[in-house]
């Protein structure tokens, strides 16, 4: 039997017909999945989404996909929201492989269609959450169509640690660091520690201000840098994803032109390597366009939406 979840739809700004549950995954970790209800939906949205997220933080954009006529279904991700966290830092972004998202996706998956959130299915990818849902795709996960917003198919590190990144994130795995964080890294969260001034995130100030007000409402969401054996397997998983052949699936790929997280070129060379994919790069666009200023995420949501209308009978 489905377990009702703790959800705060009021902190979320979404819509009515907001929920949450918990899912066990195949591992014994428990992680939260949970959304929001269209009425007479054309079917589910899948949001997968990025390292140190929540469902709740997408409750603004739950009233685009729910007024399109879609269901939206995300998750918190293992050591993340309020799924079980992996280390006794509960700050630190720690996952022992990246494949155990997939024990994720397959306890989310299980109880989709109980608590409401039926197919035909679709799927947005943003950030981490676009390195997972490549994986999914690959792995047989349905869906009729996939966007992505920044995804995470390569990831820039500070220019002094560039060449070196991946071979100390090796070694401090191999001689039992990897559950520290990554150099430079701390339990500083970033939204919590940051001011709007300089950030990397948003050009909304009032939606800067939302995210900050909801990490300090609710301390649980709030997560620090990632460790060095996230990031030992985060280059082992961008590996796979520049090597692997395109799912075949129709692709959407919104890319912004301030991009600070994500590698743009490993975005631009995925993209350019799935057949009949289009990517869209947007001026000004920083990393999370889904929550940057209404206008521009309103109208995002929207063509992501009606990509999805034209590919209903997939």
């Amino acid at each position: 039997m489905m377990e009702t979840a703790e959800f705060h739809n009021e902190l979320s700004e979404g819509p009515d017909g907001g929920l949450a549950w918990w899912a066990t995954a195949s591992d014994g970790v428990r992680v939260r999945c949970g959304g929001w209800l269209a009425e007479n939906p054309k079917g589910t949205v899948l949001l997968f989404d990025g390292r140190s997220e929540y469902i709740e933080k997408y409750g603004r954009n739950a009233h685009d996909f729910v007024s399109n006529g879609y269901n939206l279904l995300s998750i918190d991700w293992r050591g993340q929201g309020l799924a079980d966290r992996l280390t006794d830092d509960e700050r630190a972004g720690h996952v022992c492989k990246f494949s155990d998202y997939q024990r994720d996706v397959e306890a989310m998956m299980a109880q989709a269609e109980e608590a409401g959130f039926a197919g035909p299915y679709y799927l947005v990818g943003h950030s981490m959450g676009g390195i997972i849902a490549f994986r999914s795709l690959v792995e047989g996960l349905s869906v009729n169509a996939v966007a992505f917003s920044s995804p995470m198919w390569g990831i820039i590190v500070p220019v002094v640690f560039r060449p070196f990144a991946n071979l100390i994130a090796t070694v401090a795995v191999a001689i039992g660091k990897g559950r520290e964080y990554v150099l430079t890294g701390s339990s500083d969260n970033y939204v919590d520690t940051h001011e709007f001034n300089g950030n990397e995130l948003t050009n909304d100030p009032a939606m800067y201000e939302y995210l900050q007000k909801q990490v300090r409402s609710v301390p649980q969401f709030a997560l620090g840098s990632p460790t060095m054996n996230w990031l030992l397997h985060a280059y082992k998983e961008i590996d796979f994803v520049q090597s692997a052949q395109a799912p075949n699936t129709p692709c959407l790929t919104y890319l912004g032109s301030d991009e600070q997280i994500v590698n743009p070129r490993k975005v631009r060379m995925r993209a350019q390597n799935w057949p009949g994919a289009k990517l869209v790069e947007i001026p000004g666009g920083r990393h999370e366009m889904l929550m940057d200023r209404p206008e521009l995420r309103t109208q995002i949501a929207n063509d992501i939406c009606a990509f999805f209308d034209e590919h209903q009978a997939a």
